[in-house]
Protein backbone atom coordinates (compact mmCIF):
# COMPACT_ATOMS: atom_id res chain seq x y z
CA UNK A 1 0.00 0.00 0.00
CA UNK A 2 1.26 3.48 -0.85
CA UNK A 3 2.57 5.62 1.98
CA UNK A 4 -0.01 8.24 1.05
CA UNK A 5 -2.84 5.83 1.96
CA UNK A 6 -1.71 5.79 5.58
CA UNK A 7 -1.82 8.65 8.09
CA UNK A 8 1.57 10.30 8.37
CA UNK A 9 1.29 9.78 12.14
CA UNK A 10 -1.21 7.67 14.06
CA UNK A 11 -0.95 7.61 17.86
CA UNK A 12 -3.33 5.46 19.88
CA UNK A 13 -3.34 5.64 23.68
CA UNK A 14 0.30 6.67 23.92
CA UNK A 15 1.53 6.93 27.50
CA UNK A 16 5.04 7.25 28.87
CA UNK A 17 6.41 7.25 32.37
CA UNK A 18 9.71 8.55 33.72
CA UNK A 19 10.03 6.90 37.11
CA UNK A 20 6.80 7.64 38.95
CA UNK A 21 5.85 10.60 36.73
CA UNK A 22 3.63 10.12 33.69
CA UNK A 23 4.86 12.46 30.94
CA UNK A 24 2.16 11.28 28.51
CA UNK A 25 -1.30 10.08 29.51
CA UNK A 26 -3.06 8.21 26.72
CA UNK A 27 -2.47 10.52 23.74
CA UNK A 28 -4.39 9.62 20.56
CA UNK A 29 -4.04 11.70 17.40
CA UNK A 30 -3.65 11.49 13.64
CA UNK A 31 -1.70 13.68 11.25
CA UNK A 32 -2.43 13.27 7.55
CA UNK A 33 -0.01 13.47 4.60
CA UNK A 34 0.25 17.08 3.44
CA UNK A 35 -0.65 18.43 6.88
CA UNK A 36 1.42 20.72 9.13
CA UNK A 37 0.48 20.63 12.80
CA UNK A 38 1.72 22.88 15.61
CA UNK A 39 2.02 21.18 19.00
CA UNK A 40 1.55 23.70 21.79
CA UNK A 41 1.70 23.56 25.57
CA UNK A 42 3.60 24.70 28.63
CA UNK A 43 7.06 23.47 29.55
CA UNK A 44 6.78 19.94 30.90
CA UNK A 45 3.48 19.20 29.18
CA UNK A 46 4.93 16.23 27.28
CA UNK A 47 5.48 17.76 23.83
CA UNK A 48 9.10 16.71 23.38
CA UNK A 49 8.42 13.27 24.84
CA UNK A 50 5.66 12.73 22.28
CA UNK A 51 7.70 13.62 19.20
CA UNK A 52 10.69 11.66 20.51
CA UNK A 53 8.40 8.64 20.72
CA UNK A 54 7.19 9.24 17.17
CA UNK A 55 10.81 9.52 16.02
CA UNK A 56 11.72 6.20 17.75
CA UNK A 57 14.10 8.06 20.09
CA UNK A 58 12.23 6.48 23.01
CA UNK A 59 9.78 3.61 23.34
CA UNK A 60 6.49 4.60 24.98
CA UNK A 61 5.40 2.73 28.07
CA UNK A 62 1.99 2.04 26.56
CA UNK A 63 0.12 2.57 23.32
CA UNK A 64 0.98 2.34 19.65
CA UNK A 65 2.51 4.75 17.15
CA UNK A 66 2.63 4.30 13.40
CA UNK A 67 4.41 6.51 10.88
CA UNK A 68 3.01 6.04 7.37
CA UNK A 69 1.84 2.62 8.50
CA UNK A 70 5.14 1.56 10.08
CA UNK A 71 5.02 0.55 13.75
CA UNK A 72 7.72 2.34 15.76
CA UNK A 73 8.35 -0.79 17.86
CA UNK A 74 8.70 -3.41 15.15
CA UNK A 75 9.71 -1.26 12.16
CA UNK A 76 11.89 1.42 13.75
CA UNK A 77 14.39 1.33 10.88
CA UNK A 78 11.69 2.02 8.31
CA UNK A 79 10.38 4.92 10.42
CA UNK A 80 13.84 6.47 10.66
CA UNK A 81 14.32 6.25 6.90
CA UNK A 82 11.30 8.46 6.20
CA UNK A 83 11.35 10.82 9.20
CA UNK A 84 13.69 13.34 10.79
CA UNK A 85 13.78 14.87 14.25
CA UNK A 86 15.40 18.26 14.77
CA UNK A 87 15.55 18.86 18.50
CA UNK A 88 17.12 21.32 20.91
CA UNK A 89 20.59 19.82 20.42
CA UNK A 90 21.88 20.40 16.91
CA UNK A 91 24.14 17.33 16.87
CA UNK A 92 26.81 19.39 15.12
CA UNK A 93 30.45 18.33 15.45
CA UNK A 94 32.21 21.54 16.43
CA UNK A 95 35.65 20.53 15.16
CA UNK A 96 34.32 19.79 11.66
CA UNK A 97 33.51 22.37 9.02
CA UNK A 98 29.99 22.84 7.69
CA UNK A 99 30.83 20.73 4.64
CA UNK A 100 32.52 18.04 6.73
CA UNK A 101 29.54 17.83 9.08
CA UNK A 102 27.18 17.19 6.18
CA UNK A 103 29.54 14.77 4.41
CA UNK A 104 29.86 12.78 7.61
CA UNK A 105 26.07 12.71 8.05
CA UNK A 106 25.63 11.30 4.55
CA UNK A 107 28.34 8.67 5.00
CA UNK A 108 26.68 7.52 8.22
CA UNK A 109 23.68 6.48 6.12
CA UNK A 110 25.93 4.25 4.02
CA UNK A 111 25.73 6.48 0.95
CA UNK A 112 28.47 8.35 -0.90
CA UNK A 113 28.72 12.05 -0.10
CA UNK A 114 28.01 13.96 -3.31
CA UNK A 115 29.97 17.21 -3.10
CA UNK A 116 27.68 19.06 -5.49
CA UNK A 117 24.54 18.08 -3.60
CA UNK A 118 26.09 19.05 -0.26
CA UNK A 119 27.14 22.45 -1.58
CA UNK A 120 23.66 23.07 -2.97
CA UNK A 121 22.09 22.32 0.41
CA UNK A 122 24.60 24.57 2.17
CA UNK A 123 23.58 27.39 -0.14
CA UNK A 124 19.92 26.61 0.43
CA UNK A 125 20.22 27.19 4.19
CA UNK A 126 22.24 30.39 3.70
CA UNK A 127 25.68 29.13 4.77
CA UNK A 128 27.46 29.40 1.43
CA UNK A 129 30.10 31.78 2.79
CA UNK A 130 30.72 29.53 5.80
CA UNK A 131 31.02 26.18 4.02
CA UNK A 132 34.62 25.70 5.14
CA UNK A 133 34.30 27.26 8.59
CA UNK A 134 34.57 25.05 11.64
CA UNK A 135 31.24 24.78 13.42
CA UNK A 136 32.71 25.96 16.72
CA UNK A 137 33.21 29.42 15.22
CA UNK A 138 29.61 29.75 14.04
CA UNK A 139 26.70 31.29 15.94
CA UNK A 140 23.97 29.18 17.53
CA UNK A 141 21.64 30.13 14.68
CA UNK A 142 24.19 29.08 12.06
CA UNK A 143 24.71 25.74 13.79
CA UNK A 144 20.95 25.18 13.69
CA UNK A 145 21.10 25.83 9.95
CA UNK A 146 23.54 22.92 9.67
CA UNK A 147 20.94 20.75 11.40
CA UNK A 148 18.34 21.87 8.84
CA UNK A 149 20.78 21.14 6.02
CA UNK A 150 21.10 17.54 7.24
CA UNK A 151 17.34 17.17 6.84
CA UNK A 152 17.45 18.52 3.30
CA UNK A 153 19.95 15.84 2.32
CA UNK A 154 17.37 13.11 2.96
CA UNK A 155 14.04 12.37 1.23
CA UNK A 156 12.02 12.52 4.46
CA UNK A 157 8.23 12.31 4.57
CA UNK A 158 7.79 13.44 8.16
CA UNK A 159 9.52 16.31 9.95
CA UNK A 160 9.45 16.55 13.73
CA UNK A 161 10.68 19.99 14.77
CA UNK A 162 11.24 20.89 18.43
CA UNK A 163 11.41 24.70 18.81
CA UNK A 164 12.90 25.12 15.29
CA UNK A 165 12.84 28.94 15.43
CA UNK A 166 15.18 29.21 18.42
CA UNK A 167 18.26 31.38 17.70
CA UNK A 168 16.98 32.29 14.24
CA UNK A 169 16.63 35.77 12.80
CA UNK A 170 13.81 36.59 10.37
CA UNK A 171 15.72 35.06 7.45
CA UNK A 172 16.27 31.85 9.40
CA UNK A 173 12.58 31.67 10.31
CA UNK A 174 11.69 32.10 6.65
CA UNK A 175 14.01 29.24 5.69
CA UNK A 176 12.42 26.92 8.25
CA UNK A 177 8.96 27.76 6.94
CA UNK A 178 10.11 27.31 3.35
CA UNK A 179 11.43 23.84 4.22
CA UNK A 180 8.09 22.93 5.82
CA UNK A 181 6.09 24.34 2.90
CA UNK A 182 8.21 22.41 0.39
CA UNK A 183 7.60 19.21 2.36
CA UNK A 184 3.85 19.82 2.31
CA UNK A 185 4.01 20.39 -1.44
CA UNK A 186 5.55 16.93 -1.82
CA UNK A 187 2.79 15.36 0.24
CA UNK A 188 4.84 15.13 3.44
CA UNK A 189 3.81 16.17 6.94
CA UNK A 190 5.32 17.95 9.92
CA UNK A 191 4.74 18.42 13.63
CA UNK A 192 6.20 21.65 15.00
CA UNK A 193 6.67 22.27 18.72
CA UNK A 194 6.84 26.00 19.34
CA UNK A 195 6.30 28.61 22.01
CA UNK A 196 6.35 31.27 19.29
CA UNK A 197 3.25 30.39 17.31
CA UNK A 198 3.26 33.64 15.33
CA UNK A 199 6.41 32.51 13.52
CA UNK A 200 4.72 29.26 12.49
CA UNK A 201 1.26 30.65 11.75
CA UNK A 202 1.82 31.03 7.99
CA UNK A 203 2.56 27.33 7.47
CA UNK A 204 0.44 25.59 10.11
CA UNK A 205 -2.85 23.93 9.17
CA UNK A 206 -4.07 23.26 12.70
CA UNK A 207 -2.90 23.16 16.29
CA UNK A 208 -2.90 20.58 19.05
CA UNK A 209 -2.29 21.37 22.70
CA UNK A 210 -0.88 19.17 25.44
CA UNK A 211 -1.46 19.81 29.12
CA UNK A 212 0.07 17.55 31.75
CA UNK A 213 0.59 14.83 29.18
CA UNK A 214 -2.94 14.83 27.74
CA UNK A 215 -4.43 16.44 24.64
CA UNK A 216 -6.78 19.36 25.26
CA UNK A 217 -8.73 21.55 22.89
CA UNK A 218 -6.72 24.59 21.72
CA UNK A 219 -8.31 28.04 21.93
CA UNK A 220 -10.40 28.70 18.78
CA UNK A 221 -8.21 31.66 17.80
CA UNK A 222 -5.32 29.27 17.17
CA UNK A 223 -7.21 27.19 14.64
CA UNK A 224 -5.76 28.79 11.55
CA UNK A 225 -6.54 28.67 7.87
CA UNK A 226 -4.28 29.68 5.01
CA UNK A 227 -5.27 32.68 3.01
Amino acid sequence: MSLQHHPAVQCDGVAHRFGVKWALRGVSLAVQPGEIVALLGKNGSGKSTLIRAIATALRPTRGTVRVYGHDIRTEAGAVREISALVGHATGVYEDLTVTENLSFAVRMTGEDADAGRIQAVIEQVGLGHEAHSRARFLSAGQQRRIALARVLLRPVRLLLLDEPYTSFDDEGVARVNELVSDLRGRGGAAIIITHDFERARRVVDRTLRLDQGALVEPPPVLKVAHG
